[in-house]
Parts: C-alpha cells; sequence; structure tokens
C-alpha cells in the first residue's frame, strides 16, 4: 500500500480508508477510482485486497477449451467468431469429433472441459445432454464447465421449455458449472447498439440466478473497452455485485478486453494496458463478494496477465487449447500453455502457484507448485 499521503494528494484518502477497513465501495467511489490519473495508486488498493482474500496465491487450472460450433443467429456486431449456417469460415463439430478431442487428451490430468459455442439455429438439447453423458463416461472426474446464459435461453427457446428445465436436464447430464460468458455490458443502451439479437441483461442475470438457485456454481464476465461509458462498466459490476448477494453463487469474475480486430463495431478503439489494469483493479475492489478475480491470458496476453496479479487478480487461467473465440477476434496469445509455464509465469511474478478445479479447491498431491519457492523468497514485502 502506498503511503496515505499519495491518497490524500489524489482525493481518494476516504477510500483508502474504508478500503482499508474492508467496506463496500458506491458507484460514486467507483467512478473516482476509474478517473484516478495514477494507476499505481489504484492497482495498490486493489493489490491490497487482493493479498487479503489469498495472500501471495495464484491460481491455475489444467483445463481443455472446446469449441463446437461459431454458426450462431444472434450476430453479435463485436463478435468475430460467429458466422451464418453456410458462410465462409462456419463450423460445426459432430458428437463424436468433440469426444474424439477429449479422447486425444486423455494423457493430460485434465481437471475441467469448457464447453462453448454460438447459439446454433438446428442442435437440439438431446446433442448436449447426449455429449454429457458421454464426456463424463470417457472422463469421470472432471469438472464439466458448458454453455454461457445465453446458450441456455437459447436452447429453451428452441424446446420451448423453461430455462430452468434446460438446467435441470443439462445438470442431471453431468453439467458441474455454467462459465460467465455472454453477459457483456449489461446496459440497454450498448447492448441495443451491439447485440440487440442477443439475451438481454436482466434475462442473463435471470438465468444465473436459477442456476445458483438449483446449485450450479457460476463464473461471471465483463466484455470492456468498445462503446460502454464507465458509469455503465460501474452499473455492470454493481448488478453481479447485487446478485451475488442474492445468491453467493459466483465463483470467479473474468473482465475480458474487447477485441477489436473483424469485428463489425465502428471505430473500434481496443483496450490499453493501462485501461485493462485499471479495470482489473477497480473490478476486484468493487466485487468485495465475489472470491475470485481471473486475469485471463488469452485476451490479455501472458505479459499483462502477469502484471494484472498485482493489481488485483489471483488466477491466471489454465492451459486452454485450442480457444477460438478471442484469436478470432485477433487475440495474439498462445493457443496454450503448459503446467510448467503457468507455474513460471505465476512464480517469476513473485507469486506462489497452486493447481486448482473449477470451484477453485485446491487439486491434491504433488501436482503443481514446482516453483513455489521463488514466490516465497521474495518475503512478506
Amino acid at each position: 500500500m502506498l503511503p496515505s499521503s499519495v491518497y490524500e494528494e489524489l482525493g481518494l484518502g476516504s477510500i483508502r480508508e474504508k478500503v482499508l477497513a474492508g467496506e463496500r465501495l458506491s458507484l460514486e467511489e467507483g467512478l473516482r477510482l476509474f478517473e484516478c490519473p495514477d494507476l499505481l495508486a489504484v492497482g495498490a488498493l486493489a493489490h491490497h485486497v487482493r493479498t487479503r482474500l489469498h495472500g501471495w496465491t495464484t491460481y491455475y487450472v489444467v483445463n481443455q477449451h472446446i469449441n463446437y460450433s461459431n454458426i450462431c443467429v444472434n450476430g453479435c456486431r463485436f463478435c468475430a467468431f460467429s458466422r451464418r449456417k453456410g458462410q465462409p469460415g462456419a463450423f460445426e463439430l459432430t458428437v463424436d469429433q468433440i469426444l474424439e478431442k477429449v479422447r486425444e487428451r486423455l494423457h493430460d490430468p485434465i481437471t475441467e472441459i469448457h464447453i462453448v459455442g454460438g447459439c446454433h439455429p438446428d442442435l437440439r438439447l438431446e446433442t448436449f445432454e447426449r455429449l454429457l453423458s458421454a464426456i463424463r463416461r470417457i472422463r469421470p472426474d472432471v469438472r464439466l464447465k458448458a454453455f454461457t446464459a445465453v446458450e441456455i435461453a437459447h436452447f429453451a427457446r428452441l424446446e420451448g421449455l423453461s430455462t430452468r428445465q434446460v438446467l435441470e436436464r443439462l445438470r442431471a447430464a453431468g453439467l458441474d458449472m455454467l462459465p460467465g460468458g455472454g453477459a457483456e455490458v449489461f446496459s440497454p443502451r450498448i447492448r441495443g447498439l451491439l447485440c440487440p439479437e442477443k439475451l438481454s441483461g436482466e434475462g442473463w442475470l435471470q438465468v444465473v440466478r436459477e442456476a445458483h438457485e438449483l446449485g450450479i456454481k457460476t463464473n461471471a464476465t465483463m466484455l470492456f473497452g468498445h462503446k460502454e461509458t464507465l458509469q455503465e462498466r460501474l452499473e455492470h459490476l454493481d448488478a453481479l455485485r447485487r446478485l451475488q448477494d442474492e445468491t453467493a453463487g459466483f465463483v470467479c469474475f473474468i473482465p475480458l478486453p474487447f477485441q477489436p480486430h473483424n469485428t463489425k463495431v465502428d471505430d473500434a478503439r481496443g483496450t490499453t494496458g493501462v485501461e485493462e489494469l485499471k479495470t482489473i483493479a477497480v473490478s476486484r475492489l468493487m466485487l468485495d463478494n465475489i472470491p475470485h478475480l481471473k486475469a485471463y491470458w488469452v485476451m490479455l496476453t501472458v505479459k499483462l496477465a502477469q502484471v494484472a496479479l498485482h493489481f488485483g487478480a489471483d488466477d491466471l487461467d489454465g492451459t486452454v487449447v485450442e480457444e477460438k473465440i478471442g484469436h478470432m477476434a485477433g487475440a495474439d496469445s498462445e493457443q496454450a500453455l503448459t503446467r510448467w509455464e503457468l507455474e513460471r509465469l505465476i512464480a517469476e511474478a513473485g507469486f506462489e502457484p497452486v493447481e486448482r478445479d473449477s470451484f477453485f479447491e485446491k487439486v491434491s498431491g504433488e501436482r503443481g507448485g514446482a516453483n513455489a519457492d521463488t514466490a516465497k523468497e521474495r518475503g512478506a514485502a
């Protein structure tokens, strides 16, 4: 933490005191943090909260991402991933092809399989039930994290079911958790500009509320850096915070910087490193009831993700492999990292690497932590 005089000079003295006392920040205080010109001062506050919650631990997961199709009826302006059926670049994996991808990595000690795709006009719920059940038979010990709230609502429309019924059927087939995608920014103004065909922000929150009520944990995301205002970012964070007060079902928050390449967003500017780090820090400070914050290296790049660990993030995601959504929008990060590479990145940043599962439960045994001594050597500064 920087000296109190620094925060007094920046007009953030009262915010510093609330952070030290563990008190909730208001949206107005969040705006003052966003507008603060001193990135390091804001980052130091977030780092204080991060270390209060997690010490010097930084988590990672050995996981596998599978995108089953990019064929989608929504046509979001910011999405470089989606295609209409029959368009060049459109793809759709069969159940057998997905299962082959799972079998290809049977030699890896994966604890999580992450499955998402577009809102396909023809794929029915039974297909996904069959897929989850088959993966569960092949890899009975993995956590199946699959289908955004947007996909759940799409399945419900296709089948004439309620979203709760869809969630119940997928849970019975083996679903453990929902990822946090599709949240974007909840602002109706932004959704009208960028994704008018997509599930509304209120709809996203309702599907996630139902998942939590059924005992299905979820993550949450925010796609930032396109056309939203700082106030709209803060209102998004506040909506997540209020739902977490109600359900306590969010495990991790993932701020996602907008990737402007190959999208249909006019005057797309993309984010800067300063904007990304400040958004991560303010998110950590505002989301006082969501335990974990991820520096998603796929969109941040591994180098900035390392820095983000000092700005409030306590998780570096995982090995991933074959991520398509961010990369089709121009992300220039690697497609995959090994466990050794993840541990090295974490340790070099001064933290202790700990392998986790989807629920941030520590993976037992001697797996992980090979570079922990590096982190311990830097002391408790």
